[in-house]
């Protein structure tokens, strides 16, 4: 067999520990909050001014609007304050600092990158395309988040990076967002399939309701069901928590690519957002949208989830349904095929699964597709990012684990209009860990969670042992021979 020639592009794609956010740093003790709160209380306005003007000096461009960011935080802790004197900007601002703390996100790492065309394509050289990379960027806690960055590939194969921004801004969550009543009932009743009170709070609810709409139906029905049950209680805590995890986030639209995050919102990802898998997915209609698989990390436990967005500025993050959403890897196709959605998944952290849909959003029979049939690989195989079209079929990057957990690339090729057929297999990794790529967080990892093909050649960003990442690219007619033979 041929050895397939990669090209390694000289883009290396590396944690920075200057690039923070500011999150609250809150105490969970009631006294200690309210100790700290009366030591502020306790300045003079001059100490305070003083305080805060080498705060500014400190802190101020190491951030945009730092001053929202901290009377946000004062907002948090408003209940705890014991005075009723109206207080000054400079003492709000003071309270919110204090209770603030920056964030390093990528201190330990950048790494997972998955990549899709950028959806604003003008003024792009003839033959060129401008392209979104996500990153998973882990830092203090591995707490993990999203990132982005932008780059163009030239038609000669030169692959660029746009320059990155030294700021970094979490988006607004939108305080009231809207939920479709039958993909949350369809969810609600997998998590307590008994039934239990829920219909009181859903039934009156709208086909599309808001956060609002649902409080007010949980509020109703808490006053007039007396007493109000163990049971009860946990019926609200699941509607609640299920709210919770559906929810909008919006950029402001002058914030560069790389200055935007999107870190952990809801209890169900609160030690991270892992893995995301981008793919940009056309409708019949030909419209498109962009779809990320991705999974939320409790600390305890795993759930996969999806990201929604038409422009990378407004985002909806959404829980998936059905029997089949669970373990890690999910990667949706690009397209329907034969009028359905279809998905990669990995149902048994051994083997990948193809399941098919009439709803993106819920996923129920999956079926085997491939078991590992390599040394390489025979600990357990997964995907490594949605599947890529092609005329010789649907293109898949996998993952393979094997002797001492080394994680290496491969691919397979399925057939387009009956992706449950493997055409073939490559025997050997595409891609292994050599050199310094065997060296970090977790050694001897190579790992994408997405490629794309531009230019006759496939664009493969890859993780480096979940430390930092590159790009190789290699010719997609030599693949694809070797896939078919």
């Amino acid at each position: 067999m041929r050895t397939l020639h990669l090209c390694r592009h000289d883009l290396a794609l590396s944690p920075e520990s200057s690039r923070v956010i500011i999150r609250p740093f809150i105490p969970s003790d009631t006294h200690r909050i309210t100790t700290i709160i009366g030591r502020a209380l306790a300045l003079t306005e001059g100490e305070v001014s003083r305080e805060l003007n080498s705060l500014r000096a400190e802190f101020d461009t190491r951030h945009f609007e730092i001053e929202n960011v901290l009377l946000h935080h004062y907002q948090k802790v408003l209940p705890h304050v014991f005075t009723e004197r109206r207080l000054s900007r400079n003492r709000r601002l003071l309270i919110g600092a204090l209770f603030s703390g920056e964030y390093a996100l990528e201190s330990a790492a950048l790494f997972n990158p998955s990549i899709v065309p950028h959806p604003d394509q003008s003024g792009v050289p003839d033959g060129g395309l401008r392209f979104v990379m996500s990153l998973r960027a882990t830092g203090e806690g591995h707490i993990s988040s999203i990132e982005f960055r932008t780059g163009a590939i030239a038609a000669d194969g030169c692959i660029t990076m746009d320059p990155i921004s030294r700021y970094l801004t979490v988006p607004e969550v939108l305080p009231n967002p809207g939920y479709r009543k039958k993909s949350f009932l369809t969810k609600l009743h997998e998590m307590c399939p008994d039934g239990g009170c829920h219909d009181a709070v859903m039934d009156p609810l709208a086909d599309w309701f808001t956060l609002s709409d649902l409080k007010k139906s949980i509020a109703a029905v808490r006053e007039e069901v007396r007493p109000v049950t163990l049971d009860l209680t946990r019926t609200f805590e699941r509607i609640q928590w299920l709210a919770e995890s559906n929810y909008e986030l919006r950029f402001p639209p002058h914030l560069e690519m790389s200055e935007r995050i999107i870190f952990p919102v809801s209890p169900n990802e609160s030690n991270g957002i892992e893995d995301a898998r981008f793919v940009r997915f056309t409708e019949d209609d030909g419209s498109g949208m962009y779809y990320a698989t991705y999974t939320a990390y409790n600390g305890r436990s795993i759930l996969p989830q999806m990201i929604e967005t038409h422009d990378f500025l407004d985002f909806r993050i959404l829980t998936l349904n059905g029997a089949a959403v669970q373990n890690k890897g999910m990667a949706l196709f690009p397209r329907k095929v034969n009028g359905q959605y279809l998905m990669l998944s990995r149902q048994d952290d051994e083997n990948l699964y193809l399941m098919r849909s009439n709803n993106p959003h819920h996923w129920e029979n999956p079926v085997l597709l491939m078991r590992p049939a390599e040394t390489w690989e025979s600990v357990k195989i997964g995907n490594c990012g949605s599947p890529v079209e092609t005329d010789a079929g649907w293109l898949v990057i996998t993952h393979g684990v094997g002797p001492m957990r080394k994680y290496c690339i491969g691919a397979a090729l399925l057939d387009l209009n009956d992706p449950g057929r493997v055409i073939g297999r490559l025997r050997h990794p595409l891609l292994a860990p050599e050199g310094n790529e065997r060296e970090g967080y977790v050694p001897n990892v190579v790992y994408s969670c997405g490629a794309l093909i531009h230019a006759g050649r496939l664009i493969l960003p890859y993780a480096m042992s979940d430390k930092a990442s590159a790009v190789v690219s290699l010719s997609i007619e030599a693949l694809l021979a070797q896939l078919k033979s």
